[in-house]
């Protein structure tokens, strides 16, 4: 499958100039954002455990869960992104879309396998195996590129890019493994 026919988009606004300061107070700022995020966290596994059932017994992921997830997931994006320090705005206390420079999108299936949901966890281990050694990767770009934003006051594109693409190739197969898309997530940053 290719990258653009997957159902769910995930991109961040390259920023031309970052602050020097905020990098050191950033993680602090983000607490209030963390403990919500924790509380949603685990309501959307509680949400995936009814969806399961949901799909198994009719097809569909109910359309109020469905948003839920998306939402949650959406507010988890600005945070991630603004903690990450690919943006410097202060992420809003809300998942609505189109208030912070990132695009968070899952398109909402008609119809989804009620067979996928026993086995969809099973199915992603190639991917954990792949991100485990991305997540190695992106900690230390990130560091380095702390030291980029400290000494020029910008991200390094190169270093961006591969970032938010880690990004999104993980909230592809969170998306997945959510119950939220039957399309299997592909094996790239794009």
């Amino acid at each position: 499958m290719e990258a653009a026919s997957f159902p769910l988009t995930f991109d961040v606004a390259y920023p031309q100039k970052l602050s020097r300061w905020l990098i050191f107070v950033k993680w602090l700022l983000a607490i209030p954002h963390f403990l919500i995020l924790s509380v949603l966290n685990n309501v959307q596994g509680v949400l995936a455990f009814i969806a399961f059932f949901a799909i198994l017994f009719t097809r569909r992921y109910p359309r109020g869960l469905f948003d839920f997830m998306v939402g949650a997931s959406r507010w988890n994006a600005n945070v991630a992104a603004y903690f990450g320090l690919l943006r410097d705005e202060y992420p809003p206390f809300d998942w609505a879309p189109g208030k912070y420079p990132v695009t968070y999108e899952v398109a909402y299936p008609e119809t989804l396998s009620r067979w996928l949901v026993f086995v969809k966890w099973l199915l992603l281990f190639p991917h954990y195996l792949v991100l485990w050694i991305l997540y190695v990767a992106a900690l230390i770009v990130a560091i380095v590129a702390w030291f980029a934003i400290l000494f020029t006051a910008q991200y390094p594109r190169g270093m961006f890019d591969f970032q938010v693409g880690v990004t999104r190739w993980s909230y592809r197969v969170l998306a997945y493994f959510y119950l939220l898309r039957d399309e299997y997530p592909p094996f790239t940053l794009s």
